[in-house]
């Protein structure tokens, strides 16, 4: 890179005492090394949100030794709640010129991140891809899991018109015109999140990448996966109604949603 850029790299976190470690050493490190060798600056913003453990100990002791890494500390809880905290606390910084976001298990490499950064060229953003051609996930997802994604990513493309192969890999940077034009318009912060960030920048009519990449799941994991398939399911619902003239309908469907999501949990 001849110009001089900065990313922000939003890590959400909710009781992460066992895997943030890690994932923070090693973003640290490779994006310092990149500071250097790539004339990129960076910082690496920590959203922890409604944890009970001692995560924020953890990341109070890494921050004492890069100046480049500082953290948000929220009650409330909910990866979507945090992104959209990570994005406000991100656009108060002027000179970053890319937004993004990694889970906190590092699935997601420095080294993929840094990857997809390098791919997004002349689009507005770009997301990373389990499904794609030229992927790699290891270890191989159960059969369970993939169908479980595959009927997920379908009722996305019917019902949003979105082309991705998958919207829920952790891992996404985006343009800072992408995050100023979008950030008051994303009304979901809980499963369905991913979809609603994603609908509401093509809504905006912004080019958005899907790019393969390398992800390995972590030990401690901490989806169950009955639970999550209903929690999905009920919230992409919530989100095409809210975004059709069924709308209007929401204050009577709402409390049938959640009664059938209670029967069902």
């Amino acid at each position: 890179m001849k110009t001089k850029e900065k990313l922000s790299i939003i890590i959400p976190a909710y009781n992460e005492e066992k895997r943030i470690a890690r994932t923070l050493k090693e973003y640290c490190s490779f994006f310092k090394e990149k500071k250097k060798s790539h004339n990129l600056n960076f910082e690496i913003i920590v959203v922890i949100n409604n944890t009970t453990d001692k995560t924020e100990d953890i990341v109070k002791s890494y921050q004492k030794s890069s100046k480049e890494l500082k953290y948000l500390n929220f009650k409330q809880g909910g990866k979507g709640f945090a992104v959209i905290e990570g994005f406000k606390e991100a656009l108060k910084d002027k000179e970053n010129s890319f937004i993004g976001f990694v889970d906190a298990d590092c699935s997601t490499s420095p080294q993929e991140f840094f990857r997809l950064f390098n791919n997004i060229k002349n689009y507005d953003g770009i997301i990373a891809s389990r499904y794609l051609s030229g992927a790699i996930v290891k270890p191989k997802p159960s059969f369970q899991r993939i169908i479980a994604s595959r009927i997920f990513n379908f009722l996305i493309r019917v019902l949003f018109f979105m082309p991705y192969k998958d919207t829920q890999c952790g891992a996404k940077i985006f343009k800072r015109k992408v995050i100023e034009k979008i950030i008051n318009k994303i009304g979901i912060t809980q499963w369905a999140f991913d979809v609603d960030l994603l609908y509401k920048i093509k809504k905006e009519g912004f080019k958005i990448k899907e790019f393969p990449t390398i992800w390995a799941e972590t030990d401690n994991s901490k989806l169950n996966l009955k639970k999550a398939s209903i929690q999905m399911f009920f919230a992409i619902l919530r989100l095409k109604i809210l975004n059709s003239s069924l709308k209007i309908f929401w204050k009577v469907l709402n409390p049938i949603g959640s009664a059938i999501y209670k029967l069902l949990k």
